[in-house]
């Protein structure tokens, strides 16, 4: 019996299996709106064989995009595009799907990946960003503005608002991005956190702004909805985010009502040292709040490539769910192919199953030439 096709509840979400297809940016938005790109692609994540899919991380107001081509979710029109993609999925595929919320912060305003590599926008597709301190992400990147009580409470409200949006179009979940450098995280870092008010030094200060986001987007969500969130475990650099701070972050918003928590890493400082290309590399974080939180569903990612990997690592118990991300974009077939290896049905959609294992006479040829 196969832990990953194993049913999993996530609150009052019941996941068919462990698998979930973590979000994936796709900078193809077009004002905040998705486009067609991103109905095909989510298609094919619906399709994947997956628990469950996560859509891209997505601007809670236009400041809070990481680059102008991002999905934003704080307008009328973005929430008809959503809920016009939803609709159609539900027509063939039963498979949940959510959607992660969050705010760039200084990380904002910038170009997608492979228009100079990501860097600054031009000026007249730049904005203002803002962070928790008035310091840069990298050299000669913008210095962000300090966040006032102000600030504090818009972005606070577009959170909520953006969460409410959520709901009316359709989404299953909501998962709360507090990672990979972002706002949120821009506050939990001592890295990033230079304060000197209530919201800067101890831990307990620096958790205060991401637990009033994390308290809005949980009082506006129904509790009949799955709700979980994103946080990183370190910043891969001396003097940031450890795996200690990560617990307590943890524990508190489990306690908050959080019905998962999903354990990332990194892209907080430009210039860490991430070891990306280690199989698994980011599961010891996963390992350490589950160990905090044992009763806390707890996902692990990051460079689990093969089924058997995210087999095991829920076997050995230091994760409940495995989120795959680059795999299932080489492979959109990732989580039928997982069942095969693993010993269990198939399962492929019906117009594609004369192409599965048992009815196809190609499929080992195939299999072996792939790897």
């Amino acid at each position: 019996m196969s832990l990953l096709f194993t049913p999993r509840a996530v609150g009052p979400l019941t996941l068919k299996n462990r698998i979930v297809v973590a979000p994936m940016c796709q900078y193809s938005a077009v004002d905040g709106v998705p486009q067609p790109w991103h109905a095909q692609h989510v298609a094919r994540m619906a399709l994947s064989g997956a628990g469950l899919v996560v859509i891209e991380a997505t601007g809670v107001e236009a400041a809070g995009r990481i680059s102008w081509a991002d999905v934003g979710l704080w307008n009328d029109e973005q929430e008809a595009a959503f809920a016009r993609i939803l609709r159609d999925i539900c027509t063939y595929s039963d498979t949940p799907i959510g959607i992660q919320l969050g705010h760039a912060g200084r990380k904002a305003s910038t170009n997608p990946p492979w228009i100079d590599h990501g860097g600054p926008a031009p000026a007249d597709q730049a904005w203002e960003t803002v962070s928790a301190s008035a310091l840069a992400y990298r050299d000669g990147w913008h210095v962000p503005t300090a966040l006032d009580a102000a600030g504090m409470d818009r972005v606070v409200e577009a959170f909520a608002q953006a969460t409410r949006r959520a709901d009316r179009a359709g989404f299953d979940l909501v998962e709360l991005h507090a990672a990979h450098g972002y706002l949120l995280t821009q506050f939990l870092s001592p890295l990033s956190n230079a304060r000197t008010d209530d919201y800067g030094g101890a831990l307990e200060n620096r958790m205060r702004f991401p637990l009033r986001v994390a308290q809005a987007v949980r009082d506006a969500w129904p509790r009949t909805k799955a709700l979980g969130v994103r946080f990183n475990g370190s910043d891969w650099t001396e003097g940031g985010i450890t795996v200690e701070e990560a617990q307590v972050f943890g524990r508190a918003l489990h306690d908050m009502g959080y019905d998962y928590l999903h354990l990332t890493s990194g892209g907080n400082v430009a210039t860490a040292r991430i070891p990306g290309d280690l199989p698994g590399y980011q599961v010891p974080f996963a390992e350490a709040v589950k160990a905090a939180a044992p009763e806390a569903t707890v996902m692990a990612v990051g460079m689990i490539v093969t089924p058997g990997q995210a087999e095991d690592l829920l076997v050995a118990g230091q994760a409940d769910l495995i989120a795959v991300a680059r795999a299932v974009l080489d492979d959109p077939n990732w989580g039928h192919h997982a069942a095969t290896a693993l010993g269990r049905p198939e399962a492929l959609p019906l117009p594609y199953e004369r192409a599965g294992v048992e009815r196809w006479p190609g499929y080992a040829t195939a299999r072996s030439a792939s790897n």
